[in-house]
């Protein structure tokens, strides 16, 4: 087996005595994309941090490549590339200038750092508009570019968290496609996303995080596996949804229920053979003063794994 390139052992971190991260271990094996899943508030930002040193883990370890990481500078910080979710770039400076000073960080020789940003800019697929300013460029391309500053000095572990919010289909699909070839040139990636359709085509490993504990991790597929025979059904619905909803969580063979949409009219449900459940669930909207206006059934998925371990939906 290959020896991981991130290797996490016990993380725990505490914020006013709450425990915000409780005992997270895992690891990225070289070329191996590691999907980390959470709801907001799960704990997945603070693990990150703590992954790339930014902050200091209260029990637990992280080591790259084998060596320990640290809050401090040292050898281990410069085997990581972290993209952050905001764009963290000088808009008044060029392309190219953002990516020499980003190599200038890391204390690239120049004929080295030259090489690079040329390299980059090819990755990123914004050599044409390397002497313009990055306040010219679209949402799309300040995002590639982004994730450009972030590979400037060559890491072995990218740290890519969130990298497609906010951007057009078209730069969500070349950002997609530069992620699986960060894996098959042999480069490990820890990514943090809330499309789950994006873990599901990019992630080797999938880990999903829940109230600061790991509560599961593996392929897609051996996830989906655990909720084998069970569906997902969207009701899109008017009416008193809050109590509708936790009249659901007390339905026979639910697994999870979570208000979706962008005004809570969608109330998702995990549940065991969805045709003969539907009957019942209408009835008991009809109980709760509630109108339903669609009804979808969708096969188990990775959305179906995480709304039935973790009670919610991703985005929520």
């Amino acid at each position: 087996m290959n020896v991981p390139v991130l290797d996490c052992s016990g993380l725990v971190r505490r914020f006013g005595g709450r425990a915000v991260v409780d005992g997270v271990s895992l690891s990225v094996a070289p070329g191996e994309t590691y999907g980390l899943l959470g709801p907001n508030g799960a704990g997945k930002t603070t693990t990150i941090r703590m992954v790339c040193g930014l902050l200091r883990p209260d029990a637990g370890t992280v080591h790259v490549a084998g060596r320990p990481v640290t809050t401090a500078a040292g050898p281990a910080k410069r085997l990581i590339g972290f993209v952050p979710q905001d764009v963290a770039l000088y808009p008044d400076l060029s392309v190219r200038e953002n990516l020499r000073f980003f190599g200038r960080l890391y204390r690239l020789p120049r004929r080295v750092r030259e090489r690079r940003v040329d390299e980059v800019l090819d990755l990123v697929e914004l050599r044409e508009r390397a002497g313009d300013r990055v306040d010219s460029l679209s949402g799309g391309m300040r995002r590639r570019l982004n994730i450009g500053a972030g590979l400037v000095h060559a890491p072995t572990l990218l740290v890519l968290d969130e990298p497609t919010v906010g951007v057009d289909p078209q730069s969500r699909h070349a950002i997609m496609e530069s992620v699986t070839r960060f894996g098959q040139q042999g480069m490990a990636v820890l990514y943090t996303t809330h499309y789950m359709e994006e873990a599901e085509r990019l992630c080797d490993r999938v880990g999903i995080i829940d109230r600061g504990r790991l509560v599961v991790e593996g392929a897609p597929r051996e996830l989906v596996s655990l909720v084998a025979e069970r569906d997902r059904v969207r009701l899109t619905a008017v009416g008193d949804l809050a109590a509708y909803t936790e009249a659901c969580r007390a339905f026979a063979r639910v697994g999870g229920v979570a208000r979706t949409g962008e005004r809570g009219e969608v109330v998702e449900l995990v549940v065991e053979d969805a045709r003969s459940l539907l009957p019942g669930l209408i009835a008991l909207a009809h109980d709760n003063g509630v109108d339903i206006r669609g009804v979808e059934i969708d096969e188990p998925d990775l959305e179906t794994v995480f709304l039935h371990l973790t009670g919610t939906a991703l985005r929520e």
